[in-house]
């Protein structure tokens, strides 16, 4: 199975987490028995190739950690492009009261037009994947955008026009991380500075101008 950043993985045994320094108490058993883990950017400088990198999230923003598990460990696993390809937030019971869900179907309908895979990540993933509702009326879009080459002109102008125009009376953020072969970076600095970006990847964060070339160095 391959895994990649912002999959969901439920643990086979709670306990299972290798955390990173002291668990925070919100973390518990009961907790890592119902909520999945978000993988997280990371390398085991031991070479464990077995050996996944998460995060724990739990209700409110503040509350995140970092850990590792084994790869044997997962239960199952849902990806941000799965989420999409469901569409739950048509069905959700808060959908006329959470803006980020309202504004999915229209923001479905555009992507859906594009030659890319998109996902959905994030607040709203995690609480359409999961069932536990972390959702509040401010809470953003988080989507995903796998581009293993480069983006098309008219893909770019497409995408600018969807980020930049107002969504749900200008209610919700979107923000849309493009993964190429190479790690991920954020659509809005593409577009801001129509280069150079920051490009995170397993090994930390890279300037590049262009991240659909090996990154020579980490900042």
């Amino acid at each position: 199975m391959r895994l990649r950043p912002h999959d969901l993985i439920w643990l086979r045994d709670p306990a299972a987490l290798i955390a990173t320094g002291d668990v925070p108490d919100w973390a518990d058993a009961d907790w890592l028995a119902q909520a999945p883990l978000v993988v997280r950017r990371d390398r085991d400088i031991a070479g464990r190739i077995a050996r996944i990198p998460v995060g724990v999230r739990g209700r409110s923003r503040a509350q995140r950690h970092a850990g590792w598990i084994d790869a044997d460990q997962c239960a199952t696993v849902v990806s941000p492009f799965d989420i999409a390809r469901e569409g739950f937030w048509r069905l959700h019971p808060r959908r006329d009261e959470i803006p980020a869900l309202h504004a999915l179907d229209p923001i479905a309908r555009q992507l859906g037009a594009l030659p890319h895979p998109w996902g959905v990540t994030g607040a709203v993933g995690f609480t359409l994947a999961s069932g536990i509702d972390v959702l509040h009326t401010g809470s953003d879009i988080d989507l995903l955008l796998d581009a293993p080459e480069r983006l098309s002109a008219a893909t770019l102008a497409a995408l600018q026009s969807l980020i930049y125009t107002d969504t749900d009376a200008d209610v919700v953020r979107l923000d849309i991380q493009v993964a190429t072969p190479y790690g991920a970076f954020a659509l809005r600095e593409r577009l801001r500075t129509g280069g150079r970006v920051l490009l995170k990847t397993d090994t930390g964060p890279v300037l590049s101008e262009d991240p659909w070339r090996a990154p020579c160095q980490p900042c």
